[in-house]
């Protein structure tokens, strides 16, 4: 049911020094955000505070900022609810006035605040004493590329779904496409699929449409393309196909409106420090997607080539770039970086003693990105891939997983910050190092029990 909020006919006052804090910054306003109506406390002229109401439609905020203005106001503290508070935000953002966005949590815990006006009252007390911690909100340009990248990324999750149903479809007709091929949204796949839907039954016709890459022959594909050509399936892979291809057409207008709002943001850093070559099963990979041109763009974004990290692809550098920009100066190291991306450990210690406590469920996109990365450099003969395959054996996948998305996290950090370049050592210099560094810790223990180690010739 819905809440009815209760409009104050006559603004309620609050005097000053009635909450025995000391007031950092007075001029300063805090808002609890409704879908529906807004409830401000600002400062008076005369001293104390004063609480009014506005509504939520476009000229009540411009008429919230006005009054703002006219008193004085500094800053406006708000909670982030839900998605009511980015209008306001905008608009108080253009207008000049400095907002601090706060976590609702930090907020909900204080016992006592039963009402709208006294939520709005107790956020300007905390702002007004420097107790409000702002959350992290790139600039304005970021936030429309990562709103666009957002909405592409749903785009290709809607894109997957109708694959799946696409492929469901074919295997209630049994013609066994992802038998034959590994994947049906390939050249050799996706030839087949239209053919069908064109009207062509014979496998052997359909299996002549293999491209010449294809590992299985023709005689394979034919021997699986034999199904029941019903015409309830034929008209659920018709309907699908055509979603399929509209989902594609509204993919290729997002990447062009990216492309165009990224390309005159080049930086005079990518100039200086031109693209590389990549490692050449990378380029080949990245040949194959067509996704050269949006890593050129991004180059030219950053100043710097993020898809020279191993494992981290054009996708995941385009998360990490529209989700925290290219500047990242408000994070003043690589820790508060981390711990933001939720890649940092929990230490939960109570007594003296770490106590084993549940790990978070929620994740950031930027962080998932990192971990599906982390995923796919295990897969690789570089010195991060060994990294996570010695802690994967040492611990289980899951640990392989956050520690070594922490560690590209690392990387990402200190190339955008400093222009630092990736040198992957290999898997021999990674395993030598290791190594010397286990010496060094047998060696420690050996010299507290009062013992030394002496190296002799390994037996086999």
């Amino acid at each position: 049911m819905k809440r009815k909020e209760k409009k104050a006919k006559n603004p309620r006052v609050r005097q000053p020094g009635s909450q025995g804090l000391p007031q950092i910054r007075p001029m300063v306003a805090g808002i609890d955000v409704a879908s529906e109506i807004l409830y401000v406390c600002a400062p008076r002229p005369e001293g104390g505070t004063q609480v009014r109401t506005f509504g939520a439609t476009t000229p009540d905020l411009q008429a919230l900022a006005e009054w703002l203005l006219g008193l004085g106001v500094e800053s406006v503290a708000m909670e982030s609810t839900g998605v009511y508070w980015i209008p306001l935000y905008e608009v108080l953002e253009s207008r000049g006035l400095e907002v601090v966005l706060t976590d609702a949590r930090q907020l909900s815990r204080v016992p006592g605040r039963k009402t709208d006006v006294l939520d709005c009252e107790w956020i300007q007390l905390l702002h007004s004493c420097g107790l409000l911690q702002s959350c992290f909100r790139p600039a304005e340009v970021v936030c429309q590329l990562r709103s666009l990248v957002r909405e592409k990324a749903a785009l290709v999750a809607e894109r997957s779904d109708w694959l799946r149903r696409l492929q469901k479809t074919l295997q209630q007709m049994n013609v066994r496409v992802h038998h034959a091929l590994s994947d049906i949204n390939g050249d050799t796949g996706m030839a087949i699929l239209r053919a069908i839907v064109a009207g062509e039954r014979n496998p052997v016709v359909l299996a002549k449409l293999r491209d010449p890459h294809c590992r299985n022959s023709e005689e394979t594909i034919a021997r699986e393309l034999n199904g029941n050509w019903r015409e309830d399936h034929l008209f659920n892979l018709q309907q699908g196909l055509k979603m399929y291809d509209s989902i594609n057409d509204r993919l290729e207008d997002y990447r062009r409106e990216i492309e165009k709002k990224m390309e005159p943001l080049r930086c005079k850093q990518a100039d200086e420090n031109p693209l590389q070559p990549l490692k050449k099963e990378k380029a080949k990979a990245i040949k194959r997607r067509k996704q050269e041109p949006l890593r050129r763009v991004l180059h030219g974004l950053a100043g710097v080539d993020l898809v020279e990290i191993d494992g981290v692809g054009v996708e995941t550098a385009e998360v990490l770039l529209t989700e925290y920009g290219w500047d990242l100066s408000r994070f003043a190291s690589e820790k508060q970086f981390v711990k933001h991306l939720r890649l940092a450990p929990r230490q939960n210690i109570s007594g003296g003693k770490p106590r084993k406590s549940k790990g978070r469920k929620e994740s950031t996109r930027a962080g998932q990105a990192l971990r599906n990365a982390a995923v796919s450099v295990g897969q690789t003969q570089t010195a991060l891939g060994a990294y996570y395959r010695r802690l994967a054996a040492r611990k289980d996948s899951k640990v392989a997983v956050f520690a070594t998305a922490r560690k590209l996290a690392v990387l990402i950090y200190r190339m955008l910050k400093w222009g630092k370049a990736y040198v992957d050592e290999g898997v021999a210099e990674y395993e030598r190092r290791y190594l010397a560094a286990r010496v060094r810790r047998l060696e420690t223990s050996a010299k507290q029990l009062g013992y030394q180690l002496t190296v002799q010739e390994a037996t086999i």
